[in-house]
């Protein structure tokens, strides 16, 4: 992505029964969202939307690696969201796991187990950052959305 790639787009999914939305700026990622009409200014092609439908068709496992995200969010749940992004598709973990995951947190402690639970509501772009993967935390993607994200991984 590249300047020339700042704005919005969407794209209808079937799969879904939604439109999945992505803004772009300063070749980053900086929103992913699942309205169920999209944004009047949004355009249909965009590089990253055409991974994600290509994850949504389900014929191979696909990775958003290569997927720069703006994350602007306090350190603490930006720290929680980096470790999210490195959970491998097909996998799950609980926020317990994901707060031993994540360097200085205390998976013990019911404050850093909240503020993982906040990071995973607060993610601005679900599914490239899998908040889905996390079995027992919130998405920030509907409900709906989120139980088949698990489906296509067979989670």
């Amino acid at each position: 992505m590249d300047d020339a790639d700042a704005g919005i787009y969407a794209r209808e999914s079937s799969y879904l029964d939604r439109y999945v939305q992505i803004g772009a700026a300063s070749g980053r990622v900086i929103s992913v969202s699942f309205p169920e009409t999209p944004a009047t200014d949004a355009t249909a092609e965009h590089p990253v939307l055409e991974t994600i439908f290509e994850y949504l068709d389900g014929l191979e496992r696909v990775s958003f690696d290569d997927v720069q995200v703006a994350l602007t969010v306090p350190t603490g749940q930006r720290a929680v969201l980096e470790r999210v992004r490195g959970i491998p598709y097909g996998d799950q973990v609980t926020v317990e796991t994901l707060a031993r995951m994540t360097p200085e947190l205390d998976p013990d402690d019911d404050d850093d187990r909240i503020l993982v639970r906040t990071a995973l509501d607060a993610n601005p772009a679900p599914l490239v950052i899998p908040d889905h993967r996390v079995r027992d935390g919130p998405s920030a993607a509907p409900p709906a959305v989120e139980q088949k994200l698990r489906s296509i991984e067979e989670l």
